[in-house]
Order: C-alpha cells, then sequence, then structure tokens
C-alpha cells in the first residue's frame, strides 16, 4: 500500500505543462527528461524550467519555447480569449500535420523506457480519439494542431518520462476544477469546458466541476493526462504527506493555477478499516417517529429490520405534538444497506418520514470463539480493547445450559467468564 501513492489536486485545472512541473518539483530527474527530449525527432522548441512565485507560492514552471514557425497561440491569453485580432490567419500555415501514427512513431523513437513510450502512446490516443469524436473525423485522419503541436508531443513525452522517473503505482484524483465561459481556438470560438475535454471526461468517467472562474482551466491534454494515469478516485479521508510538488499553470486568471502533486502513504490499519467497512468508522442511522403502528406491527417490524441486515434496530418511547404517546425508531445499518432498510421502514411501519445521517462508531475488536466449558460447547465473544481481554457469553449459549441444568442464567454467565479467563 506504501508504495508509491500520487494524488493530483485539480482545484485550478490541470494542463500537460503543469503536470511535469508538479512532477519536477517531486523530484523527476531533471537532466534525465532534457537528454529525453533531446531525443525526440521534433525541431524548433526549447526547454525551460524555473521557479516561479504565484501568489506568494513557491512553484516550478515547465516551458515549452517555440521558435516562430512552430508557434501556437495556446498559452496567449490575449489570443484565447480573442482580444487581438491580428494573429488571425497568419498562423494557420506554419503547422506540420502530424496524425497519431506519425506521433508513435516520434515516441518510438525517443530514448524513452518502454513504459514510459507505452504510457505517452495512450496518452495520445486518449486525446485523440476524443478531437476525432469532436470533430466527427476517423481517428486516422486527426491531424490538426491540437495533436500536432510540438509542446503537446513535448508536454506528453515530458509527462511519461517524469511519472516512469518517479516510478508512481497509484493516482488518485478525485475531480478536476474547471472554467465556464468560452475560448477562441483554431476552429474559431468554442465553449469551456472545450468538446475534447468533455468527450475524455465522459468516456473515462472522470468527475468535473465546474467552477465561477472564466477560462479554460483544463486542457485536452491535461484531462488526457489525468484519464492515462488515475487509478483511483475516491481519497482516504486519513494519509501522510511525504512529499510535494507545485506546478504552475502559463494563464493567469484571477484565481492563480496552480497544481499539488503530493506523494502520500497510508496507515495500513486505516485502510483495512475503510476497506472493510463493518470493523469501523461510519455507518448509516436511520429515525423515524411512529404514533400510529400497533405494538404487533412494530415487533414485526424489527425482525424484518434485521433480516434486511441491520447492524442494530430499537424504539425509545417519546411523546410527539398534542402530547401524544409514539415511539421513534432507531436504526443502524451500513452505509450501502441505506437505501434497502428504508425501504423496510416504509413497508412496515406507517412513518412517511425517516431522517437519515451518516455516523462515526467505534467498534472494538471482537470475535467469536466456540469453546469447551465443563458444562459442554459454549459461544463466546472474545473482545479485545488495547490489549485487555473481556469475555461475553452469547445469551443463546448461556440460556441452554441454564435451561439443562437448573442453575441460574446468572451464575452460569459469571463461571463461564472465570473459566475463560483461566484458559486465556
Amino acid at each position: 500500500m506504501n508504495g508509491k501513492n500520487l494524488y493530483f489536486e485539480c482545484s485550478s485545472g490541470i494542463s500537460g505543462d503543469m503536470a511535469v512541473a508538479a512532477l519536477l518539483d517531486l523530484g523527476a530527474d531533471r537532466n534525465g527528461l532534457l537528454k529525453v527530449l533531446d531525443s525526440i525527432p521534433v525541431e524548433g522548441f526549447k526547454i525551460e524550467i524555473t521557479e516561479v512565485v504565484k501568489n506568494g507560492i513557491k512553484c516550478c514552471d515547465f516551458n515549452v519555447l517555440l521558435d516562430k514557425e512552430h508557434e501556437n497561440h495556446d498559452h496567449d491569453t490575449d489570443y484565447l480569449f480573442g482580444r487581438d485580432h491580428h494573429h488571425e490567419h497568419e498562423h494557420h500555415h506554419h503547422h506540420e500535420h502530424r496524425n497519431l501514427g506519425d506521433i508513435l512513431h516520434i515516441i518510438g523513437h525517443s530514448e524513452l523506457s518502454e513504459n514510459a513510450k507505452n504510457l505517452a502512446g495512450k496518452i495520445f490516443r486518449i486525446v485523440a480519439e476524443a478531437e476525432a469524436a469532436a470533430h466527427g473525423v476517423p481517428l486516422e485522419e486527426v491531424h490538426f494542431h491540437e495533436v500536432g503541436a510540438v509542446d503537446s508531443i513535448v508536454d506528453i513525452v515530458a509527462f511519461a518520462f517524469c511519472f516512469d522517473n518517479l516510478g508512481i503505482e497509484r493516482v488518485f484524483i478525485p475531480v478536476l476544477c474547471e472554467g465556464k465561459g468560452e475560448i477562441r481556438c483554431q476552429h474559431g470560438i468554442l465553449p469551456v469546458p472545450v468538446p475534447a475535454v468533455v468527450n475524455i471526461v465522459q468516456k473515462h468517467g472522470i468527475s468535473l466541476k465546474i467552477t465561477e472562474t472564466k477560462g479554460e482551466l483544463v486542457t485536452p491534454t491535461g484531462a488526457a493526462i489525468a484519464a492515462a494515469v488515475k487509478t483511483d478516485e475516491t481519497l482516504s479521508k486519513q494519509f501522510k504527506i511525504v512529499k510535494t510538488g507545485l506546478g504552475a499553470g502559463k494563464r493567469n486568471y484571477e484565481k492563480p493555477s496552480i497544481i499539488r502533486a503530493f506523494l502520500i502513504e497510508f496507515n495500513e490499519k486505516t485502510v483495512a478499516a475503510e476497506e472493510n467497512r463493518e470493523s469501523a468508522d461510519e455507518v448509516t442511522k436511520l429515525e423515524a417517529n411512529i404514533d400510529d403502528s400497533t405494538g404487533e406491527e412494530l415487533g414485526f417490524a424489527m425482525e424484518r429490520l434485521f433480516e434486511a441486515g441491520a447492524l442494530d434496530a430499537f424504539y425509545t418511547p417519546c411523546f410527539m405534538k398534542k402530547n401524544r404517546p409514539a415511539y421513534m425508531l432507531t436504526v443502524l445499518c451500513r452505509n450501502q444497506d441505506s437505501e434497502k432498510i428504508e425501504d423496510v421502514i416504509f413497508n412496515n411501519t406507517t412513518t412517511i418520514g425517516i431522517r437519515r445521517c451518516v455516523t462515526e462508531r467505534t467498534v472494538l475488536e471482537r470475535e467469536t470463539l466456540l469453546i469447551d466449558t465443563p458444562y459442554g460447547e459454549a459461544r463466546i465473544k472474545l473482545i479485545n480493547h488495547k490489549n485487555r481481554k473481556r469475555f461475553a457469553p452469547e445469551y443463546e449459549s448461556v440460556a441452554e445450559i441454564s435451561r439443562a441444568t437448573g442453575i441460574s442464567f446468572g451464575k452460569i454467565y459469571n463461571e463461564l467468564v472465570a473459566f475463560c479467563r483461566a484458559q486465556f
């Protein structure tokens, strides 16, 4: 469990360069990265890795600088929001149009490890499929600038290298925060989230949260990276942070664009408790006030509740409005059983409303033992609390022995406890 767990906090979105910067900040090998980027058969770019301060927070910035010929205006905020018209047509001609096959060839001929090549290929395939669906063209015909652009190639190859270099095994991405409004790109004005991003999150089951920020926080490359590496959506409530990496985004919206990457580890016990929900922490508590069911109906309802898997159920006498005597039904059940248990309550009592809350409980470690006692076999619960053992003979066993011997219930109970203490 404590291999390498990465938690990506995408509260101001995710883009390729932000993700790379965060992993560099976590300690991915910079020189190794530059060597790999040097090895890819692509011309016209250089790399800058710097420290920048955003809203007083120090981050790593990974910048792909393109020569004039390869420039695309993705990172140019004026262009994005259409405040600057003279770029309109002039940069259309410069792009080398590459399709997915060309890109996979480039990746294949780089010095990436096999794992990293596979990851880079997977990320590109996700982007290409999403763009193909957005534009309604076959996959092999996708070669517009989103996939072909030099900076996308560099970002994705760089990310694959860093991810592989850090040896990450599990990746937690609970949600990607996205902006709203619209953005200008080579195809004209697009709504945010852009169609390719919508296709990626839809296909790969990623949670999106739309924030008030105007503009694109999640780029197709960023979404594809999230889709390619995410293994878990639900993050354990408790973890230790081993290391933090902060990656800076290029665009200056009112909220600074920063992605945080945490290397985390879990306490084995917490994880076991969360994976085996019964042992502890959370249960659902259901309550209903009932003033017009008979005692027999209530007795029957309780039987049905236990059959349906309730962990506990009890009635508390109470007085309702107009001083009407009534009963409050309380049921504890596993979170995933709450709907089923509510159905049992509605079907077997006259209540028309149920209050529900998720509540935490502490459950002592316990096991039921079958023990040979002087009176024959008896079932005894062994309860452990901070290494202090406690024994609780089960009601049915005690009652059976008491009936058979004529010795009182209390005396048998105490003798069984004393016998167990002597044995253990």
